[in-house]
């Protein structure tokens, strides 16, 4: 096929991807779309759990590999729609529904470029399409559970709405649990170590904390108090008061770094969730990048987290959309960046990875 018939073939996909719900862990019915896409397309393809993936006609293993990703799960809808969720609709030039634009635009997008390069021989690089499932949850099936299963990446190309700019790093994400301890009473007897009052020298801690690398693309370490919780009933004083603290990395950290810090510094017990989602980037000289900087695609950091931060390779976001408009109720994307996006991704790709 042409790439104008990829281009439309690709838009009417994503509105079969927006009409067919596929929250996290939920995606078997969008799986089986990215199926038929593949069998319509005479393109050889696997399929893990939920996660869709394929290898160009012509794999070499001793040729360097690029991953194109990204997800068909989605969040569940707020309740600020106007607009049925899950109903397709164009309307001014938008596409109206519920992962439209994350990351649905982004996904056909990326399918539609390595449909584009599927049969094509000689090429310089690999190319390894994954569908993936659970990003928006982090969950255990998604992109993380492939890299075992796929062949060796070197290079990936993260498919979320960018504006088809060049995301070149990204932070990481520590989710920690916090604890704050004092003297449980009854409320009517004096209690000079009452949790609820301590907390507030350790909340002081933790607005004015600073980390001292600072990153050039990503700027610094974002800390902040998301939740708060202490006490069951009006006149007992609790023990503990409980915090949750989230922590935006950047490339200056490893996670472990900063939870061996916060660790030792500050005024509470603190234990860290997880530390596997990491910072991401990429080299600003390196050929994919450039071939984008070529094309007049801007490079800057993104402070959003997404299956980048599973992966070990070099990667960069990028995507048709806009990611102001994730998870917000009527979202949508312009038919037209589906059709921007897939020329840009084409013309980087091929600069790179084809003489002709």
């Amino acid at each position: 096929m042409t790439q104008k018939e990829l281009t439309y073939s690709a838009i009417d996909l994503l509105k079969q991807l927006i009409e067919t719900p596929s929250f996290s862990s939920e995606e078997d019915k969008t799986g089986n779309l990215l199926e038929n896409w593949c069998k319509v397309h005479n393109i050889k393809y696997n399929r893990t759990n939920h996660n869709v993936w394929a290898t160009n006609k012509h794999f070499d293993e001793h040729k360097p590999t690029i991953l194109l990703n990204s997800h068909h799960d989605t969040v569940y809808p707020n309740n600020g729609y106007t607009k049925d969720p899950f109903k397709a609709t164009v309307e001014d030039g938008k596409l109206y529904g519920l992962g439209s634009n994350d990351a649905g635009g982004c996904l056909v997008s990326l399918l539609a470029t390595f449909s584009y390069f599927y049969n094509k021989e000689n090429l310089k690089y690999n190319l390894v399409f994954v569908g993936s499932a659970e990003e928006e949850s982090s969950g255990p099936n998604g992109l993380n559970s492939m890299l075992s299963i796929i062949p060796k990446i070197d290079v990936a190309i993260v498919g979320e709405p960018t504006q088809m700019q060049l995301a070149i790093a990204e932070k990481g994400l520590i989710v920690f649990d916090a604890k704050v301890s004092g003297t449980p009473s009854h409320a009517a007897h004096p209690n000079n170590d009452n949790p609820i009052y301590n907390t507030i020298e350790v909340l002081e801690w933790f607005k004015s904390y600073q980390f001292e690398k600072t990153s050039e693309v990503l700027g610094d370490v974002k800390m902040t108090i998301t939740q708060i919780n202490a006490g069951k009933q009006h006149n007992a004083v609790p023990s503990t008061v409980d915090l949750v603290v989230d922590v935006r990395v950047n490339d200056k950290y490893t996670n472990k770094e900063i939870a061996d810090l916060l660790t030792k510094e500050a005024p509470c017990e603190i234990v860290p969730r997880s530390l596997r989602l990491n910072s991401s980037s990429i080299d600003k000289n390196h050929e994919l990048i450039q071939s984008g900087i070529a094309l007049g695609r801007k490079t800057y950091g993104s402070p959003t987290l997404s299956d980048q931060s599973v992966l070990s390779c070099q990667s960069v976001k990028l995507g048709p959309g806009d990611s102001t408009r994730s998870h917000t109720a009527d979202e949508f994307i312009y038919v037209d960046e589906i059709k921007e996006g897939i020329d840009i991704y084409i013309k980087i790709l091929s600069t790179i990875i084809s003489d002709q």
